[in-house]
């Protein structure tokens, strides 16, 4: 019998060891014994606190998101202007735990298996939800709702864009170049927007309030 309070911690191991496969192989072709293998804990244990692959992934992307949702809250309370809002979840998307190379492989792979599982889907649309979400609360204040839903899918697309091109390996960029390239393209968009009636502009490098 395991010892009592190891369930957490080999649980966790089986996730941190799921990503880690599935970032190396970059597809979840993975099996529960190479992922126990990995965790350095037999397969008749990975089943017994998961019962199958599939809740080991689904756990291991609640993971993730769980740590995101953590750093944004953190960030976000932290952020004294709508303006460093924005850009305090730009960074987060970029940070360097999530945009490691076998996280990024890790998350496109879950991207294609969302075409199959509607648990999977699920949880990437959640995904999506709060980062259009946490970008509106800094981009309302500055532009509206209408420009600012605008904006805010772009600068989401944008980073999934920029998730994909990581995976490529070929022309990988860095986390501050990928970080730039979306508040270049956010800052070019608050300013070529028609001013709201009665403001007074000053966006720009200092991340001031509109």
């Amino acid at each position: 019998m395991p010892k009592v309070g190891m369930e957490p911690v080999r649980r966790k191991a089986l996730v941190d060891a799921a990503l880690k496969a599935i970032g190396h192989h970059g597809s979840l072709s993975v099996t529960m014994s190479e992922i126990a293998r990995e965790a350095g804990v037999s397969p008749a244990l990975a089943h017994h606190y998961f019962g199958s692959k599939e809740q080991l992934l689904i756990e291991t992307i609640r993971s993730l998101l769980r740590q995101l949702r953590a750093d944004a809250v953190l960030a976000l309370a932290q952020a004294e202007t709508p303006r460093a809002r924005i850009s305090a979840v730009i960074r987060i998307s970029f940070q360097a735990d999530q945009f490691a190379p076998d996280v990024v492989a890790a998350w496109l792979a879950f991207y294609s298996q969302a075409q199959r599982s509607e648990a999977v889907r699920r949880l990437l649309a959640l995904y999506a939800r709060r980062l259009h979400s946490n970008l509106m609360s800094g981009l309302k204040p500055l532009c509206g709702f209408e420009d600012a839903g605008r904006i805010a899918d772009g600068a989401a697309a944008m980073i999934d864009g920029l998730y994909i091109r990581q995976s490529l390996k070929a022309a990988p960029l860095s986390i501050e170049a990928s970080v730039a390239l979306v508040e270049d393209y956010v800052t070019g968009q608050l300013a070529s927007r028609p001013p709201l009636e009665g403001e007074a502009r000053t966006i720009g490098p200092g991340w001031g309030d509109a």
